[in-house]
Formats: structure tokens, sequence, C-alpha cells
């Protein structure tokens, strides 16, 4: 999967985080010479077991909504104290406060690098912009042509309309 959209997911799950109050909401980006198997660590804290199982419903809704993609695997969701939810390009760890403490992942990922979520969304931006730069004159002038069919048929109708008007006079 391209890392752009491997962001928009992170950034995403980040969001719905945000919204159900996860504490402490970070993003390690895991280096590939160390770690083969996902880019990016989502790490979240909770206050209560019933809040990280929101966290872990909304994160699967909206991903599933979004971007049309499901979690490999889910972990722990029923006991609601550590909820691991691996999207393979990225894993999601959900913590109670003090399971958070007592794992501290930071310090088992030494070589992960915290990033900011606004890094995040910058980088994103800054692709979109070059993308945009880039669509070609022909698919502006396909646009411009849709949004002239809807008039022409609202003349269409507009013309039936006084066409009845006239054979009912």
């Amino acid at each position: 999967m391209a890392l752009t959209e491997i962001r928009r997911m992170v950034l995403a799950a980040v969001a719905a985080c945000d919204d159900k109050k996860g504490e402490e909401t970070r993003v390690l980006q895991l280096d590939p010479a160390d770690s083969a198997f996902t880019d990016f660590f989502l790490i979240t804290s909770t206050a209560n077991e019933r809040q990280s199982q929101a966290i872990a419903d909304e994160i699967e809704l909206r991903l599933k909504r979004e971007f049309a993609t499901y979690p490999n695997s889910v972990e722990g969701r029923r006991q609601g104290e550590w909820i691991l939810m691996d999207y393979v390009d990225f894993v999601v760890h959900i913590f109670l406060r003090d399971k958070c403490a007592l794992y501290d992942i930071e310090r088992l990922r030494k070589s992960a690098r915290p990033v900011d979520v606004g890094e995040l969304t910058a980088a994103l931006t800054e692709k979109t912009l070059a993308a945009r730069k880039k669509v070609p004159v022909k698919r502006a002038a396909k646009k411009a042509v849709s949004k002239k069919a809807p008039a022409k048929a609202g003349a269409k109708k507009s013309a039936k309309k006084e066409k009845k008007s006239e054979s009912r006079s």
C-alpha cells in the first residue's frame, strides 16, 4: 500500500481516538531496518475498559467506511485493558493508563521516531498539492461538460412545460 494512503488511515485512526477522548495519543514511525512487520504504531491510553472498546470500535468503523479496510487481527477487545489492532501497515495499541505505563512501548522500540500529527498532515498536504499540479487539462474540461449537462436537462423540462401549457390553452 502507498505510504500516502497509510498516513491517511493513521490520521483517521488518530481522529477517532481524539473524538472518543483518548489520552496521550501518539504515533511512532518504525525504522524499516529494525522492523519489517509494520510502518507505524499508534498508541493511546484510556481511563477505563469501556472507553478502550469504544475507541477500538470507532477506529474500525472509520477505516471500514473511509478506506474499506478491516484489521488483520484484533486482540484484547473483550478485556479492554490492552487492545491491539493490526492493520498490517500500522498497529494500534489502546491501553488503560496503568498498563500503558507498565508496558512502555516507546522504550521497547527505541529506534522508532515519534511523529507529530501535524507532520503527517503536512506531508499529505504537500503530496496532494503536488498531485494536483500534475492533473491534465482534459480532466478539468470533462468536469466543465458535466456541469453543463444538468443545465440542458433543466432547459428541456421548462420547454416541455411551455408546450403543455400552450396545448391546454
